[in-house]
């Protein structure tokens, strides 16, 4: 493993980690001049005076909400180079002494997680379908039915949902240098249309974005939602930071940053010169290039399947944070590949996104439609993150809290003007993110309810029993596995097991995992003849480490006949605690997790009222 670890550090080192990053990390943000602008426009006429002020108001929200935000004061905040809001949770709970506060950073961090999942269905619905309604623009398609677009758009995303059981690091090498091409076409294409009025350039001085307020009013508030979009996939800075390192996403982002910002002041000049157009990425490369158009859409389609392809892989990296860290209850996960441990595959996240991406596709029909719903959970998140920065900073370093707590006014702006599409479909993305915040809630008070209900034993009491049964000398031939959640506490199942039953083993080893702060690293621990009969086997792993059981056992020369685990049987008449079991029987079981051998396995029934 430390090779392992050794090996992607020289990676991330090289530019090799900033291609990369290209398609892993900047797939999102870098697909949104496909629908922004044209979206934005919409809402206001593209007369020279609102370009200039829209042009303004893009430049500084990518700079305020992504390079300052993330790019700058998130990725300051890591924990052995990996990111994200639950990483932020475990950062800022290491500062916290009051129950209250350190339950007010969990809430954040639910809702924020929750969030992002939530953005998970959308930004591949928007972005897929966006890219194929460039098909309209092509001499003969224009009469192209809607019907057909979705339908084109579904079998792509159907696809990409499909292959993803069969992992992805092959096709993967391939995604930062189509993306490295699909940015360098959009610096030029967007530098061609700027060299016919380069006085867009202008765009760069926020007094314009304050006299587009000044002009409009109130009404400018409501552009400020669709403004939004140009910074979508900008918290992938952060979140996708353990797969590569700082340095090289720091790296790309400058590189990107100016390529989408000529774009933009590109199809701004556009937007001006042929207010007319349907879509004005799509409508500049045709006018510059008709004979390119074809290659620019297939590669813009391209890219949009790239984007979805990151975020599916992020919602699966979040999962499985959420699993080991016990905030989530835990599902079949598959490891599609030995080299790279952040390849995973988890079916049941799996279908349930197709199914969720297929049926917003269906209920929006357009991307414009969907692009009036978009927003409102990617700018919620950006706001918890930087609330919970605020906070994290208070106890670390102060002198950034200012400006934290800058970003988190502007945050909380945009995320007000959001709000206004509540009406026109941004419910959904609230609907979408409170399945995971429901989840998450109920699975972690039932689980503390569960283990307070199950009255644990601890270890002096257990051995008083345990020392006299096995000393009558009636004990089974070989070696019994017994999983504990804490070394010294001993759960119902092994006191009903052996206490109870007498089953006890000539040799009785007990087993706990505990999941550390830190993300990859494995500690194994046994303790032989801990009382006759009796050892101690104890796991210490980070949080993002995928464990192999059966492999450490066989290092620690453990040959193990059966593996007994524990089953609880919830009765309960109370709604809460209902759904709780439900999620409890529909999860596999520790064991099933961990994938042990199913010949050994026992499970032991404990029926428990709450």
């Amino acid at each position: 493993m430390r090779n392992s670890v050794l090996k992607q550090h020289e990676t991330e080192s090289s530019w090799g980690g900033v291609i990369k990053s290209m398609g892993l990390v900047f797939g999102d943000i870098g697909t949104s001049p496909i629908y922004t602008l044209t979206v934005v426009f919409a809402l206001t006429s593209p007369t020279h005076e609102n370009v200039l002020g829209i042009l303004s108001l893009v430049v500084w929200t990518m700079t305020i909400l992504v390079t300052v935000e993330y790019a700058w004061l998130a990725t300051s905040l890591s924990r052995k180079g990996q990111g994200g809001e639950i990483v932020l949770r475990e950062i800022l709970l290491s500062h916290l002494k009051s129950a209250r506060a350190v339950g007010f950073a969990g809430f954040l961090a639910f809702i924020g997680v929750s969030l992002l999942l939530g953005d998970g269905v959308i930004t591949p619905a928007i972005s897929i379908l966006s890219a194929v309604e460039g098909l309209l623009i092509i001499p003969g398609l224009e009469g192209l039915s809607q019907k057909a677009i979705v339908i084109i758009a579904a079998a792509i995303a159907i696809s990409l949902f499909v292959v993803q059981s069969r992992g992805s690091d092959r096709i993967a090498r391939a995604f930062g240098p189509i993306m490295l091409i699909w940015f360098a076409v959009l610096a030029l294409s967007g530098l061609a249309s700027l060299l016919t009025m380069p006085d867009m350039l202008k765009a760069v001085n926020p007094c314009y974005a304050v006299k587009f307020f000044q002009r409009h009013g109130f009404a400018a508030f409501f552009v400020l939602s669709e403004v939004i979009l140009c910074s979508t996939g900008g918290e992938a800075l952060y979140a996708d930071m353990g797969h590569l390192g700082r340095k090289p996403i720091l790296r790309a982002w400058y590189f990107v940053f100016v390529a989408l910002i000529i774009n933009y002041m590109g199809q701004g000049v556009f937007a001006f010169q042929h207010p007319e157009a349907k879509n004005y990425l799509f409508g500049m490369v045709q006018s510059q290039a008709h004979f390119l158009y074809v290659p620019f859409l297939l590669l813009a389609i391209i890219a949009t399947i790239i984007a979805s392809q990151a975020i599916i892989s992020g919602v699966f990296s979040i999962i499985y944070q959420g699993i080991t860290t016990r905030l989530m209850p835990l599902m079949k996960i598959d490891y599609t590949s030995r080299q790279l441990q952040s390849q995973i595959y988890i079916s049941a996240v799996n279908w349930t996104l197709i199914v969720s991406v297929i049926f917003i596709m269906i209920i929006f029909q357009k991307s414009s439609h969907l692009a009036a719903a978009y927003g409102l959970a990617v700018t919620g998140s950006m706001t918890i993150t930087s609330l919970m920065m605020i906070m994290v900073f208070f106890h670390t370093t102060r002198w950034k809290m200012p400006i934290a707590m800058a970003v988190a006014i502007i945050d909380f702006i945009y995320l007000a003007s959001t709000f206004t599409k509540l009406p026109h479909g941004a419910y959904w993305s609230l609907l979408i993110a409170s399945v995971p915040f429901l989840v998450m809630i109920i699975y972690t008070k039932g689980q503390k309810m569960l283990f307070r209900r199950l009255m644990p034993l601890d270890m002096e009491t257990f051995l008083i029993s345990y020392e006299q049964i096995y000393g009558k000398g009636r004990n089974i031939a070989g070696t019994a596995l017994f999983f504990t959640r804490q070394g010294m506490v001993i759960p119902p199942y092994i006191v009903h097991c052996i206490l109870g039953s007498s089953i006890i083993y000539e040799n009785n080893i007990f087993i706990s995992i505990t999941r550390t702060d830190e993300p990859f690293g494995v500690e194994a621990r046994y303790e032989q003849n801990y009382a006759p009969g009796l050892h101690i086997f104890e796991i210490k792993a980070g949080y993002m480490t995928v464990l192999d059981i059966e492999k450490l056992l066989k290092e620690n020369g453990i040959k193990e006949k059966i593996i007994f685990y524990g089953v609880e049987d919830i009765a309960t008449k109370n709604p809460l605690w209902q759904v709780f079991s439900v999620i409890k029987k529909l999860s596999p079981n520790f064991v099933q997790f961990h994938q042990l051998p199913a010949r050994k396995l026992h499970g032991v029934v404990t029926r428990v009222e709450m």
